[in-house]
């Protein structure tokens, strides 16, 4: 009688990855690295209260801020990019951070370029360097995932106009099957003008407000189901009563996203 094939054992899943107890914030734009850092504790107070083991939070940002990271982008240059990400990476994971996040939509694009350069923390002494990235959270992956979860097939997006323009989100939504609607070109530079002009200093006009609902109107009506607001600093101006559209907010995506990670277990 033949023996019965052998059926190997199931592969066994991979552990859960341990709370993320240190957690560096490469910082680019002021506005959101502050906006992140205070979205990142109301939420944890909202969802834990007083059983929220806080990590430590470090934020770095490299000389010239903002400006490097626009002056960059604005020359093609995203080898740049990924190099300023990279030196911030490997800095915070030096002294510890053990999850990465960057709060600046239009330099998600730049993350695989550092994560490719690698962010290196010094070996014992006497030894060379070794390399130790610590783990990346991306603001495109939580909102993608938020938005397939609620089963949309199409959305919206405002941003600015590389954001709304580029592949920042629209290839990981159209890997997963959702159309991206982009706002008409008017609309893309009058919402691109008011997050350079307004939005990252800080300023919050009514005025502005109510030309954003009117693009989100303009979007629900080429068939978005939801818009993605994909300029960190959106929360400034636009809350998610204001629209007629369900809002994906890629800051509150991403602090709940960090929040889970550093309390898993909770």
């Amino acid at each position: 009688m033949a023996s019965s094939p052998s059926i190997p054992p199931p592969t066994p899943s991979a552990p859960p990855a341990p709370p993320a107890r240190h957690v560096g914030i490469i910082a680019v734009s002021p506005e959101a690295s502050g906006l992140f850092y205070r979205e990142f504790f109301r939420r944890a107070e909202a969802q834990y209260g007083d059983t929220f083991h806080a990590p430590r939070i470090t934020l770095h940002n490299e000389p010239g801020g903002l400006n490097a990271y626009v002056a960059a982008v604005d020359n093609g240059d995203w080898q740049t990019v990924g190099l300023l990400l990279a030196e911030s990476a490997r800095k915070l994971t030096s002294i510890g951070a053990d999850l990465l996040v960057v709060p600046d939509n239009l330099m998600q694009f730049g993350i695989h370029l550092a994560e490719g350069a690698g962010s290196t923390v010094p070996g014992p002494p006497g030894t060379a360097e070794s390399t130790a990235p610590a783990p990346w959270l991306k603001m495109t992956d939580t909102v993608a995932d938020a938005v397939t979860a609620d089963g949309r097939t199409s959305v919206g997006i405002i941003g600015t106009r590389l954001v709304m323009e580029g592949s920042t989100y629209q290839t990981m939504l159209g890997i997963k099957g959702v159309k991206v609607i982009i706002p008409e070109p008017a609309d893309a530079q009058m919402i691109d003008d008011i997050i350079f002009d307004e939005l990252v200093h800080g300023i919050v006009n009514p005025n502005s407000r109510t030309k954003w609902q009117g693009a989100i109107d303009r979007l629900a009506k080429r068939g978005a189901q939801g818009v993605i607001l994909g300029a960190t600093e959106a929360p400034l101006l636009l809350a998610a009563a204001d629209t007629t559209l369900p809002v994906y907010d890629s800051l509150a995506l991403l602090a709940d996203g960090c929040v889970k990670r550093c309390a898993p277990s909770l």
